[in-house]
């Protein structure tokens, strides 16, 4: 993700001639497979689990609760889903940051237009991937860990946030950046404050 957009910033001018139809279509396909490939392996490795009980501690069900469940030693799926852990989440966002760092480092070494545009523009990508990190983590270590010390209200809330939040966070951010919708929500504001002063 951050190849492409370091790319149209730092190359604009080559940016379509490198980012060809093809190049677009191996992007999307590795996008995909990763995936995939992945949740293939997770169901076949919790697939054969005997299960001991039937009551999760969440407020909804995921691959991992159930994998707490089995009677059956879960070695296999637990080094599986540190090392899907690390590769699916770690590894991204160290590349996004560093390939942000290296977008903002160009960006900082001209006009100060161009710096106020980088800032503008990498700040909602930014915030959306330290808000998904911190969900992503927090889950990680709900799921993981021992976390009867923490209020149930606030474990319930995590993991509300993770599922619901997370989704709404990225259309607010960029949606609020466009002018049109920007315009659209203060006429619907001003149209609302309007009828309670009437």
């Amino acid at each position: 993700m951050g190849s492409w957009k370091l790319l149209a910033i730092c190359h604009p001018l080559q940016y379509h001639t490198q980012m060809t139809y093809g190049r677009v279509v191996q992007f999307t396909a590795v996008t995909w497979l990763f995936p995939f490939l992945s949740v293939v392996i997770v169901i076949s490795l919790s697939s054969p689990l005997h299960l001991c009980g039937n009551i999760i501690d969440k407020i909804y069900c995921n691959n991992y609760s159930i994998v707490k469940l089995s009677c059956s030693d879960t070695t296999v799926n637990n080094i599986y889903g540190l090392m899907n852990l690390f590769i699916t989440i770690c590894v991204p966002v160290m590349l996004i940051l560093y390939t942000y760092m290296r977008i903002l480092k160009v960006c900082f070494s001209g006009s100060k237009q161009t710096r106020h545009k980088a800032v503008s523009t990498c700040t909602p990508h930014l915030a959306s991937i330290l808000n998904f990190a911190f969900g992503c983590c927090f889950e990680i270590i709900q799921s993981r860990f021992n976390m009867n010390h923490v209020p149930h209200m606030l474990r319930i809330f995590l993991s509300v946030y993770f599922i619901t939040l997370q989704p709404i966070f990225n259309p607010l951010v960029f949606g609020l950046k466009m002018s049109k919708i920007r315009l659209v929500c203060s006429n619907v504001l001003c149209g609302k404050r309007h009828l309670d002063l009437i």
